[in-house]
């Protein structure tokens, strides 16, 4: 069963990862894109938190996590802890409100992919995983109800990382993800022209101008991880991450087309203008990404329960893109609260299946960072999540299919902008298998 969950969620990310349109949102088009959740659907289904780390599930929030859960090793004697895997993907469904009405936008996006391998006191990890996206398709319409531009936006940024963690003591452990980024965003702007009144009648041709980026860069992300016994049956975990500012290399070209559009709204492209970005020193431009530093705390009662809080600052007031620049746009510090947990009613009972089930829930609050028209925009978010014991309990006692669903809103119809309700789907496979195991008997 477990295998061939495993080959149709790589066959899905296969034929989809390099080529998504992870967003709907047209804030999106700020910056570069929409910043991604890092952090599996536990993490998600929990508000976001990255407190909570045990030997059998993944934490992409914080390397400290890769040496797996120090204090004990259960539930496996003792002995090695298991390498972990995890496969994601998200689907989206999302409300757009304006003054002027409503619309509907949907997408489908490859979440991660990632393998953990702890060895001893060391742990390592690496995978797969969308930083941005950028995917926007935007109208301006005069009180004629006359279109006045059309604004189309895709692509993203991925990351590749790898990390490694140390188990300093019992209670401590440290660990640092190098994350290499790379992707291109393409935006296209056409500002439709008229005859003079009374006809306003659309001219017969228009003129589109296309900008691309090819974004690529290195950054690095420390954290640290205490958990400690404060009786026999609570646990208290503290957490601690932050990314220093890096920057982001930007090879950029732009062009001017003179485009026939047709009835049906498809745009024929007549002939293509290079811009001279040379003279503009516009061609190779650098992006500084923001640091950001976290912390959190939780209390739990192991195999059972937990509760935990997480903040996040984000110094994204420092951030600019000389490329992309416009006049009602700008950042400032960006900041989540998340607070979140779980329960298991009887993790290891042997009849009642829902009695091993994970039941997950949290609530967010943040500051996305994004000004507009002088509105912060703002997001609001709750979530619940379930993981699902799979495979034979014998075999595979500890992997779980998880499924998470997340309920919020993005943004205000203040100022003539947009208010997005979003409702998204997230689904998981976790695995864990032990490599490393020492025989008893010869």
């Amino acid at each position: 069963m477990i295998k061939r969950l495993i080959v149709i969620c790589i066959a899905i990310i296969s034929s989809s990862v390099f080529a998504q349109q992870g967003t709907a949102s047209p804030y999106s088009f700020y910056g570069i894109g929409s910043l991604k959740f890092k952090g599996t659907v536990e993490n998600r289904s929990m508000g976001g938190i990255g407190v909570y780390m045990d030997s059998i599930h993944l934490n992409l929030r914080n390397p400290a996590s890769y040496v797996g859960k120090n204090v004990d090793a259960y539930p496996y004697d003792g002995e090695s802890r298991p390498v972990k895997f995890a496969v994601a993907g998200t689907t989206s469904n999302t409300t757009l409100k304006g003054n002027s009405g409503e619309a509907e936008g949907n997408s489908s996006t490859f979440d991660y992919i990632a393998l953990s391998v702890p060895i001893g006191k060391f742990g390592f990890g690496f995978g797969l995983m969308p930083y941005t996206s950028v995917g926007y398709k935007l109208d301006d319409i005069n009180d004629n109800d006359d279109i006045v531009n059309r604004f189309r936006g895709e692509g993203g940024v991925n990351r590749v990382f790898m990390g490694f963690g140390y188990q300093i003591s019992n209670k401590l452990s440290a660990g640092v993800d190098i994350n290499y980024n790379f992707g291109n965003i393409q935006n296209s702007a056409i500002e439709f022209a008229y005859t003079d009144p009374p006809e306003n009648e659309l001219v017969e041709l228009q003129t589109r101008e296309d900008s691309r980026s090819d974004l690529s860069g290195l950054n690095v992300n420390f954290g640290l991880a205490y958990r400690t016994r404060i009786s026999n049956n609570l646990e208290l975990s503290a957490t601690a991450t932050f990314a220093p500012g890096s920057k982001l290399s930007s090879d950029n070209a732009r062009s001017i087309s003179t485009i026939d559009v047709t009835a049906t709204g498809t745009e024929i492209v007549l002939n293509t203008v290079e811009i001279d970005l040379d003279s503009q020193n516009l061609r190779n431009t650098d992006l500084t990404l923001p640091s950001r530093w976290s912390i959190g705390t939780g209390l739990g009662k192991p195999q059972s329960w937990f509760v935990g809080a997480e903040y996040t600052f984000q110094n994204t007031s420092n951030f600019s893109n000389p490329f992309y620049s416009n006049d009602i746009s700008t950042f400032e510090n960006a900041s989540q609260f998340s607070l979140g947990g779980f329960y298991i009613p009887d993790f290891d009972a042997f009849t009642g299946y829902f009695k091993r089930v994970v039941y997950r829930a949290g609530i967010n609050f943040a500051n996305t960072g994004l000004v507009v028209k002088n509105e912060s925009i703002k997001e609001f978010g709750i979530s619940f999540g379930l993981g699902l014991p799979v495979g034979q309990r014998s075999r595979d006692p500890f992997s779980n299919l998880n499924l998470g669903l997340e309920i919020g809103k993005r943004g205000t119809t203040n100022n003539n902008l947009i208010q997005e309700n979003f409702i998204n789907f997230n689904v998981s496979l976790s695995l864990n298998s032990r490599w490393f195991r020492q025989k008893k008997y010869n």
